[in-house]
């Protein structure tokens, strides 16, 4: 294989080989801790701007379908890995994820010590690095480029062109699409709903004139600050009274447009085993997140909303409940449509409230 080198912003390398396409990408640096689903990973629009290490030694060992994408495209802008399995063994299979890789043009880096990278990012916080197949980089003449790289949120790259109507459930739910996983909506659909699907662009006017029974703010990728435009559609929303799920960047979008400031968090919360505890039933679940912003515990307008869910680890507001309204958001995902299935009573509660409705 041909030699792959990391190169963090702070001048730190890791030699390791090319798996994927070749080439160069710049991105920043985060970490996912799931054992499984790095085809959903690749595809979660949420991971847009990113070099996604995956902490798991192993990758691959099912192979790739074409049924478990989160999205229409590939969003992360590289991949880091300890090994790859070139040989998957998997009923559902339909390929290798370096064939994966090459067809959809993601640069990857296998061999490196994944383990000191990880303790890196958790000591010292996410940072931007670059992968690249060129054995003669200078970083030197490289590091303001990579150290100045920013993400940016851009919902119309990820989101619907057009509205876009699917299911035939009980209920009419409007969903704002600002890079909603494919597995967001069939848990919907399966949950009683026929949803409409709106552009990230699409005016509060243009959604509630259709009458819907709920409403739902979907996930999205970047920073929240680069929503300014959809956070008045959000507060309009809001003001409807109808019933209202957010979910990932969109329970940071009705948080701010309710009161509440946002922070950036150190590493984030990336990965497939983040245990979230409900606090009015005690429980905690195993959770499926992927943002890298959260709710400021303490600037939570408690006349408006109050903290329903909790990260165990570091104690970080992973949901809210609105007091005065039927709405209610959360940080973690309501189960992949091929995950477990603990926390979709979250799906079920948005079905619950627009009963009340009828």
């Amino acid at each position: 294989m041909k030699q792959a080198y990391l190169v963090l912003e702070d001048g730190t390398v890791f030699e390791g080989e090319s798996f994927g396409a070749e080439g160069e990408t710049i991105g920043e640096v985060v970490f996912t801790t799931g054992m499984v689903g790095y085809q959903e990973e690749l595809t979660d629009p949420a991971f847009s701007g990113m070099i996604v290490m995956r902490t798991y030694p192993l990758t691959g060992n099912y192979g790739v379908n074409s049924e478990d994408n989160e999205s229409d495209k590939t969003s992360v802008r590289g991949l880091i890995i300890k090994e790859a399995a070139l040989c998957p063994n998997n009923f559902r299979s339909e390929g290798t994820i370096e064939d994966y890789l090459v067809k959809n043009n993601i640069i990857a880096i296998t061999g490196i010590d994944t383990r000191a990278l990880t303790r890196k990012l958790r000591d010292e916080g996410a940072m931007n690095g670059m992968i690249t197949t060129d054995s003669n980089f200078d970083f030197e003449k490289r590091k303001d480029e990579i150290k100045a790289y920013e993400i940016s949120a851009d919902m119309k790259e990820y989101s619907t062109k057009e509205i876009d109507t699917k299911g035939n459930g009980t209920y009419k739910v409007a969903v704002l699409d600002i890079g909603t996983k494919h597995s967001l909506i069939e848990n919907l659909i399966a949950h009683d709903m026929t949803v409409t699907v709106y552009p990230a662009d699409a005016s509060a006017e243009e959604i509630l004139k259709r009458s819907p029974d709920g409403i739902v703010i979907s996930d999205g990728t970047g920073n929240p600050k680069d929503y300014e435009g959809i956070l008045d559609t959000v507060k309009e929303l809001l003001t409807s009274k109808l019933p209202m799920m957010g979910v990932g960047m969109g329970h940071l979008l009705m948080a701010k447009a309710s009161g509440a400031s946002l922070l950036k968090m150190k590493f984030g919360h990336r990965g497939a085993n983040q245990p979230v505890k409900d606090l009015a039933s005690g429980r905690t679940y195993i959770t499926t997140q992927n943002h890298g912003y959260v709710v400021d515990k303490d600037s939570v307008p408690t006349d408006v909303m109050e903290i329903s869910h909790i990260n165990i680890n570091d104690e970080s507001v992973e949901g809210l409940r609105f007091l005065n309204q039927k709405a209610y958001t959360m940080a973690f995902s309501p189960d992949a449509a091929r995950g477990v299935h603990t926390t979709e009573y979250m799906v079920s509660r948005l079905t619950e409230m627009m009963g009340g409705n009828k």
